[in-house]
């Protein structure tokens, strides 16, 4: 019986299908190592070789790989709440209630809800790992400045995610959020600035009904449109923009050498 088996597994092992998805067998040697590191998706986006220093765990201390970990728990965890929820004010907070109580027990609902808390903190510990080894420096620059837009990104995908369950601190805390909106810059109605930005025949650009708060509301206050607006912020372009922000940040690093090593 075991011969028949091995010579089974044999005659897979030789066929044209094997060898067209697994075009070498098992890594035994440097080279064999680096051929298949090279020839895999997603394994060459890692550099073929580290220094053994860049990748202990007092330096690193993982929060990099751990904050990505949690995107991919959140991206997965948030699909499977999209078959549950309506974004419209008749339903989003029973769909919400539903979520904690009966739909998987809430277990789905507190592990997209815990699991946003971690990758917050978690992304602010890589970010300081990240400054505090000199990490930053040439040549890795560029990647210093994509990590920092992907921190934007995340803060920004937690506070387009606290209106969903449209509850009363949801609604009043993106009132106070939204409002902070009006003293942005050029873009604000309150902010400063703002009357510099014209139109041609001296008409002014930002109005009531222009400015950074209304763009993000969709209206003047939170309401159905505003609650739209943000599930389609959270659930589609914020997400990709990340994705897309991540798959730089990867290809960046393996570009620069991989992982720092200390100073």
């Amino acid at each position: 019986m075991s011969q028949l088996i091995r010579s089974v597994l044999d005659s897979i092992f030789a066929s044209q299908a094997w060898n067209s998805i697994f075009r070498h067998g098992i890594p035994r040697d440097r080279r064999t190592r680096v051929m298949a590191v090279m020839s895999n998706l997603f394994l060459h986006l890692h550099p073929v070789a580290v220094r053994k220093s860049g990748i202990r765990l007092s330096f690193t201390w993982c929060m990099g790989g751990l904050t990505f970990f949690l995107f991919l728990a959140e991206a997965i965890t948030g699909v499977l709440l999209m078959f549950y929820y309506r974004p419209v004010p008749e339903y989003a907070f029973s769909d919400i209630i539903a979520l904690r109580s009966h739909v998987t027990l809430g277990v789905l609902r507190e592990i997209h809800r815990w699991g946003a808390h971690a990758m917050i903190i978690a992304i602010w510990l890589h970010m300081m790992r990240v400054f505090l080894t000199g990490s930053y420096k040439p040549p890795r620059e560029f990647n210093w400045g994509v990590g920092v837009i992907l921190l934007v990104v995340t803060m920004l995908l937690s506070f387009t995610g606290y209106l969903l369950p449209w509850d009363q601190l949801a609604i009043w805390a993106i009132t106070v959020g939204s409002n902070m909106g009006k003293a942005t810059p050029f873009f604000g109605m309150q902010g400063p600035f703002t009357d510099m930005v014209m139109l041609p025949g001296g008409v002014p650009l930002v109005t009531t009904k222009s400015d950074a708060a209304y763009i993000l509301l969709a209206g003047t206050s939170v309401g159905e449109n505003a609650l739209m607006r943000f599930y389609v912020l959270h659930c589609i372009a914020l997400p990709l923009a990340a994705a897309t922000l991540i798959a730089v940040h990867f290809w960046r690093i393996r570009k620069d050498g991989g992982i720092s090593g200390p100073l």
